[in-house]
């Protein structure tokens, strides 16, 4: 690898950019796929890297036409693609995962696969994004990182659309590490926009990261998003306008995720400004009336404690303009006292629990129903119950500096008491650290996470089963309607799909569906992270015995009862006694229509 700082030089492929000019280069861009603290790039989201990316190359001068866009899981696909890499006078591969997951949509890029774009491209190649903070054996937590230069010509220790945009008006000569500024990303996001239609999801099944901010002003020891420095702001127009050009190429699901704090948005970087959200969530409404989802991330409980007005005006903003089943990640991390003193998190267990009352009174209501403060509910069918439309997600992370066996006792003291106490969290995220060079927790490591596998797995399985589940039930009871379930994959005999959004359920569906459609679906029972629901409506006249069954109080008899009986005219016709009211979600129509 070359080192890519100031004056440094590569040599590039058969026909450098000197030779040819920035508009007769041919570039492919590789998505490995990110997962930031504040950044979701693994499909069904597309991240900010290869559109910003796109978008710095069409500003140094290369036609839009001659950048190809290739996913990772489009090159195992179809291997044909590899072709794009051979032959690209520039390669650039965008990748790299700070924290750990499991995903459906995609499977993130190995070591080995990334070394293999090297090794296969002829021209010069570039590697950029999250990656440059480390690579890791396995994306999992628990684990400790290096920085690999992968067999890269270049690796962007910046800003890696700021290298691209400077590399392609060197003649790919070289560049010097820096960060864009405000004004380059702006137009970046609007230039870039054309490459969603590149991606293999486009357009039906993809949802495109929005930044709003970047950096964070709390400095907590396990985090890359401080290596950010101190938050900037990108003003709410550049934002609506990169939502605008994103609508022009079809997009319809948007998550505004790439931040550390949306309250905080516009402002200071701590207090809350809600006329910048009034100005982000209304222009981004009046750009894409159409939406499907506008969805957010990151929310800091302790943003809420030190402001509270403010605080609960901005949360009625962004529940106004938003759609159901939003998420705001709160970053408790640890509910013990000792871990947050020696790894510097910002908010005690009872002001995170102040925060989640608050967000539940001001966005813990559905659509239509009788809680909804909205003066217009047009946009949802009254007698459909739906997902809350903003409710708080509590992120736990162990293996950090100081947990003890009792640091256990206080995460599951703590979410107990948000259960007894009657309020929602949509989702509960556990985990074990994944430690960075450049971050507090790099001389820690992973050594405390290790110690601890054997109590964190028992403590999960616990929280599972006495907190997740109750919670489940109470966020999306029975008769709840999912809309848009995309089908993604079979699993014994039943078919699995999840909404578009910010950590949307897992829906298991009885029977083998076309994957690839989206179908409505109502919830009729509850695991640990995933319901099991039914077509919406379900019509008696055509549903599966598989599909009665699945309805509380249905077994094999009174189903068998209700095929044998059919045709009906009404619900109430079919007599069925269940312990659910199963009039909202289960209908009837004439059996010779019947799909």
């Amino acid at each position: 690898m070359t080192d890519s700082g100031p004056g440094s030089t590569a040599g590039s492929g058969p026909a450098s950019g000197t030779e040819r000019g920035s508009e007769g280069l041919s570039v492919t861009i590789v998505d490995g796929y990110v997962d930031e603290p504040a950044h979701f790039g693994v499909p069904p989201y597309i991240s900010t890297y290869p559109r910003y990316t796109a978008g710095a190359l069409v500003d140094a001068g290369v036609p839009p036409e001659q950048i190809t866009y290739h996913t990772i899981d489009g090159l195992r696909d179809e291997p044909d693609r590899w072709r794009d890499i051979d032959e690209a006078d520039l390669m650039i591969y965008l990748g790299g995962m700070t924290v750990p997951g499991k995903y459906v949509g995609g499977t993130p890029a190995e070591p080995d696969e990334v070394r293999k774009l090297a090794w296969t491209a002829n021209g010069t190649s570039l590697m950029g994004g999250p990656v440059k903070f480390g690579v890791g054996d396995e994306n999992a937590g628990a684990t400790e990182t290096e920085r690999q230069d992968l067999d890269f010509d270049f690796v962007a220790k910046g800003d890696v659309e700021a290298a691209v945009h400077d590399l392609v008006e060197s003649g790919l000569e070289g560049f010097n590490n820096r960060m864009r500024d405000v004004d380059e990303v702006s137009r970046w996001a609007q230039q870039g926009a054309f490459v969603v239609e590149q991606h293999p999801n486009h357009p039906d099944y993809l949802i495109a990261e929005l930044e709003t901010s970047r950096g964070c002003a709390y400095r907590c020891s396990f985090c890359t998003e401080p290596l950010y420095g101190n938050p900037t702001f990108r003003p709410p127009p550049t934002v609506v306008g990169e939502v605008d050009a994103l609508a022009d190429y079809g997009v319809k699901h948007f998550r505004i995720g790439r931040q550390a704090d949306i309250l905080a948005y516009g402002g200071d970087g701590e207090a809350p400004n809600p006329d910048a959200l009034r100005q982000l969530y209304g222009g981004i409404r009046e750009v894409a009336p159409d939406l499907e989802t506008l969805h957010l991330d990151n929310m800091n409980p302790i943003t809420i404690v030190e402001w509270p007005e403010q605080s609960r005006e901005g949360i009625r903003i962004i529940a106004e303009h938003n759609t159901p089943g939003d998420t705001a990640a709160f970053g408790l991390e640890s509910a013990d006292p000792l871990v947050q003193e020696e790894n510097n998190l910002n908010v005690t267990a009872e002001e995170c629990f102040e925060a989640v009352k608050i967000v539940n009174e001001e966005a813990g209501w559905r659509p239509g129903g009788p809680d909804d403060p909205t003066a217009d509910s047009s946009q949802s069918d009254s007698n459909v119950r739906q997902l809350p439309k903003l409710l708080p997600g509590i992120n736990l992370l162990h293996g950090l500096k100081g947990e003890r066996e009792e640091t256990y006792q206080h995460n599951r003291e703590f979410l107990q008491r948000v259960y007894d106490e009657g309020y929602m969290l949509r989702r509960i995220n556990i985990r074990q650290v994944m430690s960075f060079d450049g971050t507090d927790m790099s001389d820690t490591g992973a050594e405390i996470a290790n110690e601890h596998k054997k109590l964190f797995k028992r403590y999960k399985q616990q929280v599972r089963e006495e907190i997740d589940n109750p919670m489940l039930e109470r966020v999306a009871s029975p008769g709840t309607v999912l809309s848009d379930v995309h089908l993604e994959y079979h699993q014994d005999g039943r078919t699995f799909g999840r909404q578009l959004g910010t950590y949307p359920l897992l829906v298991g569906i009885p029977g083998e569906r076309e994957l690839g459609r989206t179908i409505d679906v109502a919830v009729v029972d509850h695991g640990y992270r995933s319901v099991t629901g039914v077509p919406y409506p379900l019509d008696l006249n055509d549903a599966s015995m598989d599909e009665l069954t699945a309805i509380p109080g249905v077994g094999d008899r009174t189903a068998g009862d209700i095929v044998v009986n059919r045709p009906y005219d009404s619900v109430a016709a079919a007599e069925l006694e269940t312990t659910i009211d199963v009039d909202e979600f289960v209908t009837t129509r004439p059996f010779e229509h019947a799909d």
